[in-house]
Parts: structure tokens; C-alpha cells; sequence
């Protein structure tokens, strides 16, 4: 049986892509994985995810990855319900990966707070029917999907790297990174528009564009 897990990375960040990963096994191989100590990746430094990524890709029988660019993002986002906007698209996403995978069973980290739902949404957007656990925290649950999350990171991560070497140091790309909002307010002070990289729907980037999320506002 071909087994396979998908995660994503980024879809909290204000700048940046939203990265969809998912890896395939034989399910013989699922305690491989586990021997090879793959776990969350929010729980891993970047260098032992680095090195991580690289033995996965390895022995996997195939991997798989989508990059959503913050346009895209906005677009779906200012269609309406922000949050079922989001979580469909990730559903959507997901699917193409497992199509790409073609996976006996597989495993996926719910982004909706309804988990079946999710489930529901991705079968409704395949063409053929797997086997689909999706529940929260699958990332730290399951091996497969521990693994989909440390190619996830990585891809964003180095998607991070390269944007930072264009347009300088923005630190994280998430909201909680005052680096991130920094720069922000700076993109503001010298453009009448966000760049493209940046996700212009978020309510974070919104604020600082309108005065509300200023380092001035802030301090007040």
C-alpha cells in the first residue's frame, strides 16, 4: 500500500508564499521515517530540518510541492468569508498534490476547525478516492505527515532566503516578527502599494498601511 502525508508551511505569514508538501511511502516504510527521527517541523532548528529534507527526499518513492503566491492568496481571500476562503484553497491544493502522489491512504494536517469537513472538501476536488485521515496536529501524530512538514518548511524557507537577497532583510515574513512589521512600515512610507510578495488582504499588512499597526501607533 502507497501511503502519503501532506502539510503545509506559511499560512500565517504576511509575506511570502504558502507552501503545500506532501511525500509518498510504502507503508513498510513508514517506521524508516520514524527512525529517521523526522517530527514536526516547528519542533526541529532550520539546520536539522535541512538535513532532514534531504534524507526524506531520499528515500521517499515521491515527494511533491505547491507554492501559493501572496496574489493568489489575496485574491481568494477578498472573494468573501476570508477563513472557509483559505481553508478551501488549501483543500483545493491538497488535492493537487495527492493527484500528483496517487497515494492508497493518506494522511493530512486539517487546516479547518472542522476536520471531516476538510476531509470532505479535498475528496470533492479529486478525481479519484483515497483513503483520507485529517485531523489536527497530524504533524506531530504521524511520521508521513512530520515528513511533508519538513519539505514544506525547508521550501519556504529557502522561497524566504531568496526574496530576502531582492528586497533585504524582512526577517520571518509573519505578523509576530517585529522585523516583519518594520518592514512593513517602510514598504508604506516609500510605495502607494504593497509589492506583490506581500499578502495585501492580511489584516496585519492592513494595519500598518492605515496608520493603525505603525511602530508610532504601536508605542502609543
Amino acid at each position: 500500500m502507497l501511503i502519503a502525508g501532506v502539510d503545509d508551511a506559511g499560512r500565517g505569514s504576511v509575506i511570502g508564499p504558502l507552501v503545500i508538501a506532501g511525500v509518498l511511502v510504502r507503508d513498510e516504510d513508514l517506521l524508516r521515517l520514524k527512525e529517521l527521527g523526522v517530527k514536526d517541523s516547528k519542533l526541529l532548528s532550520p539546520h536539522k530540518r535541512e538535513v532532514l529534507a534531504v534524507e526524506v527526499k531520499k528515500m521517499v518513492q515521491k515527494y511533491d510541492v505547491v507554492k501559493l503566491s501572496p496574489k493568489e492568496i489575496d485574491i481568494v481571500v477578498n472573494s468573501g468569508r476570508k477563513l472557509h476562503k483559505l481553508n478551501y484553497l488549501e483543500a483545493q491544493t491538497m488535492a493537487k498534490v495527492i493527484e500528483a502522489l496517487k497515494p492508497d491512504k493518506v494522511y493530512v494536517d486539517a487546516s479547518d476547525v472542522l476536520e471531516e469537513r476538510f476531509k470532505h472538501d479535498i475528496l470533492e476536488c479529486l478525481t479519484y478516492k483515497p483513503e483520507i485521515i485529517s485531523e489536527h496536529k497530524a504533524d506531530r501524530n504521524y511520521p508521513v505527515v512530520s515528513a511533508a512538514s519538513i519539505i514544506a518548511k525547508t521550501e519556504r524557507d529557502h522561497a524566504i532566503a531568496e526574496l530576502a537577497k531582492t528586497v533585504g532583510d524582512f526577517g520571518s515574513g509573519y505578523p509576530s516578527d517585529p522585523r516583519t512589521m518594520d518592514f512593513l512600515e517602510k514598504c508604506c512610507q516609500k510605495l502607494d502599494e504593497y509589492p506583490d510578495y506581500v499578502r495585501k488582504s492580511w489584516k496585519p499588512a492592513k494595519k500598518v498601511r492605515d496608520g493603525k499597526g505603525s511602530r508610532q501607533a504601536r508605542l502609543i
